[in-house]
């Protein structure tokens, strides 16, 4: 056998003193990085007087003319073009106000559009204010906080990591001091105008939560809000935008990063042409009106200081599952119940409730690691009785899911064409390309139906990420009207886009729609190696990381 030279040696000496200086570099930098002190927060609040609108008078003169018993209204949007429309057409209803809270917005053409009549909205004295969580303002994304120097906009960044914005890697390594509170993120998303009508669900803004996606789409669900809860929601708003999580744009840059950010090529200042269909109708006279209550986490929570300390959005959720009679129909793409939850299944299926829930597969699941949460529960589950269906990332037929409309239309959340692929990167932001035949799908809507009769649309997954650790929204509707819609929606989904999971003898059955039942050790579709890699590091995470 040939022996390594003197000179190979050396080579691999040098090469690992090499990263051991880099790693010494990186941990130094991580220590020296900080946010600023004494930042200033200018204090504003949502707009009082929303009557004097064209949307507050729409919606008020709506309701004294048919008697509404209930104060809010709302219509679900699944359709993704029918999800891009209903914001455009709330940008351009507004005169007074617009916030919008997101957990990501994307430099991608789609999103380009939507800034652009953002800034079109500024200019004519529409006042914006953007609240952004910050672990995704790196790189190209990095061009939306361009909006914090138009007149009349806006932009905070809630729970800001120290370091360059150049790439998320870099992003990171400013983050080594405090792990733990980088991995604490504000998932809200809300888009709010004249405190009248507002958007919330699973939806972030970008090419692939629109069906524009050139190698991956979200499948997701949003709700259209009217009326009292709409004040709610800015109310939830407002508590975050003023908290001291939520710095300016101007206070986290640098003169030269600032100066940079401005003389970048920016890839949003040419949006693609407006869409060819017409925008999203926003009469009250579309709207379900029924009782509805928003449960939101409360604006610190993310505070590394306040674990453990009060109720969460998914507690609440829990104590509902629980005071389920009869059904419980649970969608949650990354689903990692933990012990709590399932002791809520088990008693549940003791007394005879069923128990039904859509989550992703592998192949389909965009966050691997998050279904090796998911993957520690699946025989338990199964064998207590609850029925689990796996999203395919194959082709399926044509259709709508999770609602009653398609096409532009507003029912729940729209399939779009898809095939099996090992890779779950979506698409780089700016690339071109649209929606086909090589699209694969990825669920991404967070629904609960309890009992036919009330709805839950929300930020929030089912695991203790979100319990624990993100902030996180929840609209609950009690509307039979709307939760049927869902129901009637999910039935196509579950029975031609899922692998129904089964256990025989102790080992997982995928049972596709079609074709024989697939018995095996690894997950159908998938790749091999993400699976081998999972099967590794998958025991060493505790739930709550995943």
């Amino acid at each position: 056998m040939l022996q390594p030279t003197r000179r190979q040696n050396h080579h691999r000496r040098s090469s690992a003193l090499h990263l051991l200086l880099i790693a010494a570099i990186a941990l130094w930098l991580a220590g020296c990085a900080s946010l600023p002190d004494s930042v200033q927060r200018p204090v504003s609040h949502a707009l009082q007087q929303a009557e004097t609108t064209r949307l507050g008078r729409s919606v008020a003169e709506h309701m004294a003319s048919t008697g509404q018993r209930h104060s809010s209204g709302f219509r679900l949007i699944g359709a993704t073009e029918a999800a891009y429309t209903s914001r455009l057409s709330l940008i351009d209803a507004a005169d007074r106000t617009l916030d919008l809270q997101y957990y990501a917005i994307l430099a991608d053409p789609s999103t380009g559009l939507l800034l652009q009549r953002l800034r079109d909205a500024a200019a004519r004295g529409v006042r914006v204010r953007m609240l952004l969580d910050d672990f995704n303002t790196t790189g190209a994304n990095a061009q939306v906080l361009r909006l914090a120097f138009v007149p009349n906009i806006e932009v905070r960044l809630y729970n800001p990591l120290p370091g360059s914005r150049r790439s998320l890697a870099g992003r990171l390594l400013g983050s080594l001091g405090n792990i733990e509170q980088a991995q604490r993120r504000m998932h809200n998303k809300m888009f709010i105008a004249d405190n009248t009508l507002g958007i919330t669900g699973g939806r972030n803004l970008g090419d692939a939560y629109f069906g524009q996606g050139r190698d991956s789409n979200f499948i997701d669900l949003d709700v259209l809000a009217a009326g009292r809860i709409v004040r709610a929601m800015s109310a939830s708003f407002d508590a975050y935008w003023n908290n001291d999580l939520a710095y300016p744009v101007q206070s986290l840059l640098t003169p030269g990063e600032l100066d940079a950010l401005k003389k970048a090529d920016d890839p949003l200042d040419r949006p693609d042409a407006d869409p060819g269909t017409p925008l999203l109708d926003l009469s009250p006279a579309r709207l379900t009106w029924a009782p509805a209550l928003l449960l939101v986490d409360k604006a610190d929570k993310i505070a590394s200081e306040q674990e453990g300390q009060g109720d969460t959005v998914v507690d609440g959720l829990l104590r509902l599952m629980a005071a389920t009679r009869e059904d419980l129909f649970i969608v949650s793409p990354y689903f990692v119940p933990g012990e709590p939850m399932m002791e809520i299944f088990a008693q549940l299926r003791r007394a005879g409730v069923r128990v039904r829930v859509l989550t992703n597969s592998l192949a389909s699941n965009d966050a691997p690691l998050a279904h090796v949460g998911y993957a520690r529960y699946r025989k338990r589950l199964l064998e207590m009785g609850v029925e689990l269906y796996e999203m395919r990332a194959e082709p399926g037929a044509a259709g709508s899911a999770l609602g009653s409309g398609s096409g532009s239309g507003s029912g729940g959340m729209a399939r779009v064409a898809r095939r099996g692929s090992e890779s779950s990167t979506p698409r780089e932001p700016g690339a071109g390309g649209s929606v086909g035949a090589s699209s694969r799908a990825s669920l991404h809507a967070k629904t609960l139906v309890l009992d036919h009769s009330l709805l839950v649309v929300g930020s929030m997954n089912l695991d203790l990420r979100s319990q624990l650790q993100n902030s996180e929204l929840a609209l609950l509707i009690r509307s039979s009207t709307l939760a049927h819609q869902v129901e009637q929606g999910a039935r196509p989904v579950l029975e031609q886009d899922t692998y129904r999971m089964a256990l025989e003898d102790g080992q997982l059955v995928w049972n596709p729609p079609d074709g024989p039942p697939i018995r095996s050790h690894f997950e159908p579709d998938a790749g091999l190696g993400m699976q081998w890699l999972l099967k590794l590091i998958g025991p060493l995470a505790p739930d709550e990381m995943l």
